[in-house]
């Protein structure tokens, strides 16, 4: 820095201000410094700067069945916008979330210099794990994404989807569309989205006064369900079907073609998620959609501030979700 400062005439306090982007530089001089650091081949230090500032510029994620279609999206939104933000990402993931497990992981990344860390949360086992490895990781900014901890929780910050939201708009389309009542195709128990919407639906459907259908539990996969839409298919009153993912309503969707139940002639279908197919299938799928990226962005903003005041309030933040209305969906048979 005292060589790039030297050939850009300038003092050393504005190279770090050019190096850390703050405003308080006129475009010229930034312009000036940044030709000298090309000049010299100026890279900054991490571990210098690490040093100096105490912090390592590093996130920790942990992950819990990241495979799926929205934890796997809001790992990418995380690491876009970590590097936009000037940070590195540490991940760990893991197929257990019990106590010993998870403070293993987060003193691993804590131990690695991870000023901060994210946890990709679903499963309601995990944020117990997480509540019970609370009191010897306390010392690190930590926000949950995707679990509902509960006003008692211990855990510092939440940024999670509008799953009532969701699963009431759905249920609500298909009511307005004439069908009597709507069938739900579950997500597995133990996972906060499935037991919220499964809430909702039922919430909905008692507010309008239509009959409450037994739920069919499937596991996220369109295995689980095509299973369950051959259930649902030999039952001639089943008209409208709200499915908690749209993976699960790819199934049920082929379910209803090979029974002969045309869609959406005879059965009208609802998944949740928009995945980047929703809009390809045939007919494409009414859903709700998520912003997984948003989730991403929100959440590494709240452990950023979290970094820099570690006594601020726990936060809840929950991001809104969009009803998107394709072909799936028509008005009930008369």
């Amino acid at each position: 820095m005292d060589d790039v400062a030297r050939v850009a005439g300038v003092s050393k306090q504005t190279v770090s201000r050019v190096l850390n982007d703050h405003p308080a530089v006129r475009p010229a001089t930034r312009e000036t410094v940044r030709d000298a650091m090309r000049a010299l081949g100026y890279r900054p230090s991490r571990s210098a700067r690490s040093l100096a500032s105490g912090r390592t510029r590093t996130l920790g994620v942990l992950s819990f069945d990241a495979a799926r279609y929205g934890p796997a999206a809001i790992l990418t939104a995380v690491n876009t916008a970590a590097l936009e933000a000037g940070y590195l990402v540490s991940s760990i993931a893991l197929d257990t979330a019990d106590r010993e497990t998870v403070v293993r992981a987060v003193n691993r990344l804590s131990g690695e210099g991870a000023d901060g860390v994210l946890a990709i949360a679903p499963q309601r086992w995990v944020a117990e794990g997480l509540e019970e490895a609370r009191e010897e990781t306390s010392s690190t900014p930590l926000v949950v994404l995707e679990n509902d901890l509960g006003g008692g929780s211990s855990l510092t910050s939440m940024v999670t989807a509008d799953s009532r939201a969701g699963a009431r708009a759905a249920t609500e389309h298909l009511l307005s569309l004439g069908h009597a009542t709507v069938h739900h195709i579950a997500g597995p128990d133990g996972w906060h989205s499935a037991e919220r919407r499964l809430c909702s639906w039922r919430e909905t459907l008692r507010a309008a006064g239509a009959a409450l259908p037994e739920p069919l539990a499937g596991d996220w996969s369109a295995d689980s369900g095509y299973e369950l839409g051959r259930v649902l298919a030999r039952r001639s009153d089943v008209t409208a079907v709200f499915a908690s993912n749209d993976q699960m309503a790819l199934g049920a969707l082929r379910a209803f073609h090979e029974a002969g139940r045309p869609v959406p002639g005879d059965v009208s279908v609802v998944g949740y998620d928009d995945i980047p197919e929703a809009a390809h299938l045939l007919p494409p799928l009414t859903t709700v959609r998520t912003d997984f990226a948003e989730i991403g962005r929100r959440a590494l903003r709240l452990l950023l501030a979290r970094i820099d005041e570690p006594d601020r309030p726990r936060t809840e933040d929950v991001v809104p979700v969009e009803l998107v209305v394709r072909d799936s969906t028509g008005p009930a048979r008369t």
